[in-house]
């Protein structure tokens, strides 16, 4: 009898549910509550990207975008690391097929972190690495049981990028932590020292960018892979889309409330006087957040294509990632400020989404300027982007 498979969007409330829950004490520690990490596992997250080959779902990234909205509704720290764990097994895909049985020898559930950043270096010693290096910023790090970093391997002078997947007894974590937001993500540093990595679990670090097609009649049969550039802002903005809506879902009731329930004060214009503003705030915040919601749903369409994904497909997907980061930046500033001092409280939901967003946008991935610099850089070498015809035209309007 097949699988009936839930769909994730519902399983992800009941991850939502303990994840508010623990919020709380989760921003105290610092760290995922275990219970949240199990429910992420139970909720099918680990295993939704892993092939079907290895007991997994080889989900979408629709279903995906959907489910960690929900999450992040309630918690922006766990919606982000399951977004990462969920996203995860796409690397692994990437490994040779040893490494992949090895990685996924106890099951689907398997949590990897991974990280294609450069941190550390790399020798040759036969057909393997010898792995060394520190790498920060690797969230839900403690409940890994494999990591895959990328070092720089040094031959005849120059150098070249490889990914290399280590397991648990291999490495290990120093707290280093302390950020005003995402406190609960846990994103401590890495730490390999000397490390032998074996020929099959080193990967190519070209190919994770470049991605791969699908071969339907290969056996088994081989999933289509998009390229990391054209997805990777896609699984960081997904968390900050759910906060805003969390945010939004606080704010329209607090207004609410203040308006009922406010005293009219002689004087002062009170919330009555301020009602315009709170009209204009929860539309002008609502239409952004759900602008934001095409934007990614359009992403996840092309990801989850069977068709080309063209340089312009990638440059585009990577703007819209930095342009709705900035949106929903944009957007909570605005609301956080409209709650005024009453809706500000140090413990409240509120705050945290507010420090959350502002968070997220600064990972790297997510910078507006280096993402219009090569999507405008990659049109001009398009050719059809930007035709020959039009381009006299624009000279004739400028004389």
């Amino acid at each position: 009898m097949q699988e009936v498979i839930e769909p994730l969007s519902m399983a992800a409330r009941r991850v939502a549910e303990v994840a508010s829950k623990l919020r709380v004490d989760m921003e105290h520690e610092r760290r995922l509550s275990p219970d949240v990490v199990k429910a992420v596992a139970e909720a099918g997250f680990m295993r939704h990207f892993v092939p079907t080959a290895f007991g997994g779902h080889a989900g979408t990234f629709g279903e995906l975008l959907s489910a960690i909205t929900v999450i992040g509704e309630e918690c922006a720290a766990s919606a982000w690391c399951t977004s990462l764990f969920a996203s995860s097994p796409r690397f692994v895909s990437f490994f040779p097929p040893a490494a992949q049985r090895e990685i996924w020898a106890e099951g689907p559930d398997a949590v990897v972190v991974p990280s294609v950043i450069p941190f550390g270096e790399a020798v040759a010693e036969g057909d393997g690495l010898v792995v060394s290096g520190r790498w920060p910023y690797m969230s839900g790090i403690e409940f890994a049981d494999w990591v895959i970093v990328c070092p720089k391997v040094f031959r005849n002078g120059e150098y070249e990028l490889k990914l290399a997947a280590i397991p648990r007894s291999q490495f290990r974590v120093e707290d280093t932590w302390f950020s005003v937001g995402m406190q609960a993500t846990g994103s401590n540093t890495v730490v390999i020292e000397d490390v032998l990595v074996p020929a099959h679990r080193i990967g190519e670090r070209t190919a994770v960018f470049a991605g791969r097609p699908g071969d339907a009649f290969s056996e088994p049969p081989v999933a289509g892979l998009a390229p990391l550039s054209a997805i990777n802002g896609l699984t960081f903005v997904a968390p900050a889309l759910g906060a805003a809506r969390g945010a939004l879902a606080l704010l329209s009731a607090y207004l609410g409330k203040k308006v009922r329930d406010a005293p009219s004060l002689p004087g002062v214009p009170g919330a009555a006087g301020n009602l315009a503003t709170y009209e204009s705030v929860l539309a002008r915040s609502s239409a952004e957040i759900d602008s934001v919601q095409l934007l990614l749903e359009r992403i996840a369409d092309l990801a989850d294509s069977d068709g080309e994904i063209t340089p312009v497909d990638i440059a585009r997907n990577a703007r819209d990632s930095a342009f709705a980061i900035d949106v929903l930046v944009t957007t909570m500033n605005r609301m956080f400020r409209t709650a005024g001092t009453g809706g500000q409280g140090a413990g409240g939901s509120l705050q945290q989404h507010w420090r959350d967003i502002n968070s997220m946008a600064t990972h790297q991935a997510l910078q507006f300027e280096p993402t219009a610099r090569n999507y405008a850089r990659t049109l001009f070498g398009a050719g059809p982007a930007l035709t020959t015809t039009r381009q006299p035209e624009i000279q004739r309007s400028t004389e």
